[in-house]
């Protein structure tokens, strides 16, 4: 094991104070500052030729692929030697599954969706170690990559093996148009939130919450993370994430499940999730079958092609907090990496450097309604940046809302078959009790292996 304890080189005012450059409000669809970039950096640091077959693999979910065919279209163009084979679509981190364990992997990997984990791909050595070569990277003006985060890389044991390409954060989706039609207020803090749930259930006798029950971790990152942040700091946070000894049998963690558990006990949660994908709870929500949702900043693009006339995406984050403390949210990062078996490294270096640039970035927000993780994008002027964005961006610098970081993410060996015993909690079927021990075993377990 690499070690999946890391140190978190960050700070939430800088996060905070930087979110205001990236995703200012404004119009102008030429996208403001391209940061001078014309595709033409990525030769000087890659190191050796830039050319032969750069294979190259991105999961396509809710930001689509129209921003990967954009970035790679214009790469091809500035690297002709280069023949760019790509393997891409929604499922295809399982698709590829056995080319990892065989050692013979893509050169690229865009780390996002289900079957894939960061923490062991690190764990299993299937990265490679960037440390050394990022301190050379610099963007077209002369920025070192490693100053243009939002939130910088995670470190293993103080080694770099990947680099935070999008910058999201979990939070839960309501219609604001729906709300402002019945009169019911939008909720910023767990009694409110409970109120608000108990009204709509009344009013329009529906199950007011749902969530993916085939994918528990839309839960888990989007409902739980930012309550324990909330109840703990970021100190309980990972400590659940890393899964050490004693953290889900704490006085935190169960008071966290204490109010899951009032949440279902009152029928808020609807029964029918635990049998739904992400997509058919997110299309029941649409169609106003439930009223709040956890999902991450890909919800409108994602479900663009389903979203009713009239319906008006609002965010906020979970109000998991109690009375008087301050609404949370939990950054979850999508990372680009690149394989330690690679049999094009220099081309992956030049893709990956090419890829953070900041004309790219505001391409980026324009496309998918999110932002990639890069300081000074000035999206002032620009049309194209949805109203939502604006909106969760306006919240994030308001001060009313704590941001907290996870080191890394969860092992999907602890993740997944925690998410089995959340199932079933959230049906209902066991105890706070039952489920905390249940996690503390899976997290033992986990201890035991790494």
């Amino acid at each position: 094991m690499r070690g999946t304890r890391n140190r978190w080189i960050t700070s939430a005012v800088a996060s905070i104070a930087v979110l205001g450059m990236v995703a200012g409000c404004g119009s102008g669809s030429d996208g403001g500052d391209s940061g001078g970039g014309d595709g033409g950096s990525a030769g000087g640091s890659a190191g050796g030729e830039v050319s032969g077959t750069l294979e190259i693999q991105y999961f396509v979910g809710g930001y689509g692929d129209e921003w990967w065919k954009s970035v790679i279209s214009d790469f091809k163009k500035e690297y002709p030697d280069v023949t760019v084979k790509q393997h891409a679509g929604p499922n295809i981190n399982k698709e590829m599954q056995t080319r990892w364990i065989s050692g013979n992997p893509p050169d690229v990997v865009y780390i996002d969706g289900a079957g894939i984990s960061q923490t062991q791909m690190v764990d299993d050595g299937q990265l490679m170690d960037l440390t050394e070569w990022m301190k050379g990277v610099k963007l077209p003006d002369g920025t070192p990559m490693m100053d243009s985060f939002i939130v910088p890389p995670n470190e293993y044991d103080g080694k770099i093996y990947s680099l935070p390409l999008i910058f999201d954060t979990w939070g839960t989706w309501y219609d604001q148009a729906w709300f402002e039609e019945n009169g019911w207020e939008v909720p910023t803090d767990f009694p409110s939130w409970m109120d608000s749930m108990g009204r709509i259930k009344q009013d329009a006798n529906i199950a007011p919450f749902t969530t993916a029950g085939q994918y528990p971790y839309y839960f888990s990152r989007g409902v739980l993370y930012p309550a324990f942040a909330a109840e703990g700091g970021d100190e309980l946070l990972n400590a659940i994430i890393d899964g050490e000894e004693g953290a889900w049998k704490s006085d935190g963690a169960i008071a966290v499940m204490e109010r899951v558990k009032k949440m279902v006990e009152a029928g808020y949660v609807d029964p029918g999730f635990a049998g739904i994908s992400h997509t058919q709870s997110q299309s029941n929500f649409l169609q106003h079958q439930n009223a709040y949702i956890p999902v991450g900043f890909w919800l409108p693009n994602e479900m663009a092609k389903d979203t009713p006339e009239g319906f008006e995406y609002g965010f906020m984050p979970t109000p998991m907090n109690a009375e008087g403390e301050k609404q949370v949210l939990v950054p979850d990062l999508r990372s680009l990496a690149i394989a330690d078996q690679a049999e094009n490294p220099a081309a992956a270096k030049a893709f990956v450097e090419f890829a953070f640039q900041k004309k790219y970035a505001t391409q980026f927000a324009e496309m998918t309604g999110a932002l990639l993780n890069m300081q000074g994008v000035d999206l002032s002027g620009n049309k194209n940046v949805p109203g939502y964005l604006k909106q969760a961006n306006q919240l994030i610098n308001s001060g009313d809302v704590a941001i907290h970081h996870k080191q890394h993410p969860m092992s999907s060996e602890m993740e997944l078959p925690i998410g089995d015993a959340l199932v079933k909690f959230l049906l209902g079927k066991t105890t706070v009790e039952q489920f905390t021990d249940k996690a503390a075993s899976i997290a033992k377990d986990y201890r035991s292996s790494n």
